[in-house]
């Protein structure tokens, strides 16, 4: 049995047309889409035999998951149970969860009388009746449950924002009339925050505090307020701080407001505690007076004190507290901490378990064997290491435990000095823990004197001495003609590569340079420089114009064989080659990334909704 259940966690219930919405896109998206006539009729009938059972099994999932996540009346502790119970119909609430499980098998057994139907579908068009005519029958089984789907969603949001109580826990209830101040002593003792207005029925549900007394956690329990009346006029607001009253193994404060600003007088405050003492039975309980800045105990008329004081006893004391100006308020928090630790400890011992658990501890006692008396005796190993280790040096840790707060680091108690005295100077020249002052060379003149003499020397002998500038002008000379010739080099490497890279000339030019050569030759038998690179170009264009009697797709190609396999070679180069459809940096197509099944094919007339 589970104490203590988490609403929080139960699933949101959709409505019947999102589930059957989301059930079928689903069925849509992750199932196959493209089926053809061609194909065989196993392949057809797998087809749509995946589609039935993959709907059959994200229903099945669904309900589940709804019927998983709801609490089992029957596993729940009493408290939640009535609670429950109060606030929704018990039966109602389980009819609601009988009838989405009743839903989960018929969609199942639909599911398996179509799939085997499918077995006998001998065409496409008869398989895809009988799928449709399955995903039909399931999807109106589910819209059948719309009511109880939107039942359990108003019961899930409710419990939901219901606090988390531990029944088993240390817990404190206050109750009372309502507006004595039980939300505003919650909200001193807790970390709470519950509305505080000046009108009754502020506090219309159960409201959950924590606080912390001799290291341990208690759960406080604000109730709505009760009225004096009978249980059966009691409304569901009450009937909560019934439900904790009785179920919750607590102390309770039953809070009062001698004031009468609750609009009630005291002679009705106390006539609601005798009218609720049942529900006090084996639990502690006390009695608080509030707004004692008000008034107080004392201030009351004769016959309302004696009224009042009737209701505490031994085992019920009375206190008086005021929560405007916080007067009295802890010690009713610890007075109520201290009982209700009294009272559990009490109860568990007079429980069968700890007699159980006293039966199987022993003590054993030991007896004297002889009459030699033999006292206690420390080995000399033992008593020699006790010593060596009370004759250790102390140590910075251990000297910080023993100071505790009062410790602090001294780095200069340690220093090697020669005046002790001398550790806390305000300026002390201090190297490696020791004081430079202390330890300096007494030939320190001598040898600094000697270091004198032999700069003197080298200043003499010109070793500092700067270079003068006329080296450094002749320098620069030198590495200025350097960089004129490597300019130059650099000039004449161009003009040859211009020279060699001279684009071809037409032939027609080439042919009037080639007759003006032949009147120079005629003229003189001497051969410049400018007629023999006349005579190249000439050569050079000969050559090109040779090379260009062929087209480029042929150059390089001996006859029509090699041109036709060139071509064809070319031409199956360019074809794309991603038969794969893998997306790679070469892709220059632009996918469409649209789901094919919702956006492809010519949509007929009729209904736009199909799947």
């Amino acid at each position: 049995m589970e104490s203590r259940y988490n609403f929080k966690r139960i699933t949101v219930v959709p409505p019947s047309k999102d589930l059957v919405d989301i059930v079928l896109s689903k069925t849509q998206r992750k199932t196959p889409t493209v089926i053809h006539k061609h194909y065989s009729i196993v392949r057809i009938r797998g087809f749509y035999m995946r589609k039935i059972k993959y709907c059959q099994q994200t229903i099945h999932d669904k309900l589940s998951t709804i019927i998983t996540d709801f609490p089992n009346i029957q596993d729940l502790h009493p408290f939640y149970c009535d609670l429950l119970s109060l606030l929704y119909n018990r039966d109602h609430y389980k009819l609601a969860l009988g009838q989405i499980n009743t839903a989960r098998h018929l969609i199942d057994n639909v599911a398996k009388d179509y799939v085997r139907l499918m077995k006998y579908g001998d065409t496409l068009y008869r398989c895809k009746q009988l799928k449709k005519a399955a995903l039909g029958r399931m999807v109106k089984i589910l819209k059948r449950q719309a009511q109880n789907l939107t039942y359990l969603e108003e019961v899930r949001q409710h419990v939901s924002r219901l606090p988390s109580i531990d029944p088993n826990t240390r817990t404190i209830i206050i109750c009372g009339f309502p507006n004595v101040g039980k939300s505003s002593f919650i909200n001193k003792i807790t970390n709470a925050d519950v509305e505080v207005q000046p009108y009754a029925f502020t506090t219309k549900s159960l409201y959950v505090g924590h606080t912390d007394y001799k290291f341990n956690r208690y759960q406080v329990v604000d109730t709505p307020g009760i009225l004096d009346h009978p249980m059966e006029e009691m409304n569901t607001i009450e009937m909560q701080a019934i439900t904790a009253l009785t179920h919750l193994r607590a102390i309770v404060l039953f809070v009062m407001d001698l004031s009468e600003q609750c609009q009630k007088t005291v002679e009705e405050q106390v006539s609601l505690f005798h009218s609720i003492t049942p529900l006090f039975k084996n639990k502690p309980l006390m009695v608080v007076s509030n707004k004692s800045d008000v008034i107080t105990l004392e201030d009351l008329p004769q016959d309302k004190q004696e009224l009042v004081k009737g209701l505490s006893s031994d085992s019920v004391p009375f206190f008086q507290m005021s929560t405007v100006s916080q007067e009295g308020v802890m010690a009713v928090r610890n007075e109520a901490c201290q009982r209700l630790l009294d009272f559990r400890v009490e109860s568990k011992l007079n429980t069968k378990r700890v007699q159980d658990v006293a039966n199987r501890l022993f003590v054993a006692m030991p007896k004297k064997r002889d009459d030699v008396d033999r006292p206690p005796v420390i080995p000399a190993g033992v008593q020699q290491k006790k010593e060596k280790a009370a004759k250790r040096r102390k140590l910075e840790r251990d000297i910080e435990l023993e100071q505790g707060d009062d410790y602090t680091l001294d780095l200069r108690k340690e220093w090697d000095l020669k005046n002790p005295a001398d550790r806390y100077d305000n300026i002390p020249e201090i190297f490696n823990g020791k004081n430079v002052a202390d330890f300096i060379d007494p030939e320190i003149d001598t040898k600094l004197g000697k270091l004198m003499e032999e700069e003197r020397l080298r200043e003499e002998a010109g070793f500092y001495d700067l270079p003068s500038e006329d080296d450094d002008e002749k320098e620069l000379e030198a590495q200025l003609e350097k960089i004129q010739e490597q300019r130059k080099l650099k000039r004449l490497e161009a003009i040859d590569k211009r020279n060699n890279n001279r684009s071809i000339m037409p032939r027609s030019a080439s042919l009037a340079r080639g007759r003006k050569r032949k009147r120079e030759e005629s003229a003189g038998p001497s051969e410049s420089a400018e007629g023999r690179s006349a005579s190249a170009s000439q050569a050079r264009s000969v050559t090109a114009s040779r090379t260009r009697s062929q087209t480029r797709d042929r150059s390089g190609l001996r006859d029509e064989t090699m041109v036709t396999k060139a071509k064809k070679i070319s031409r199956k180069a360019q074809k794309p080659r991603n038969h794969q459809a893998k997306k790679g940096e070469g892709d220059r197509v632009i996918l469409n990334m649209k789901p094919k099944h919702l956006f492809a094919g010519k949509r007929k007339s009729g209904k736009t909704d199909r799947r």
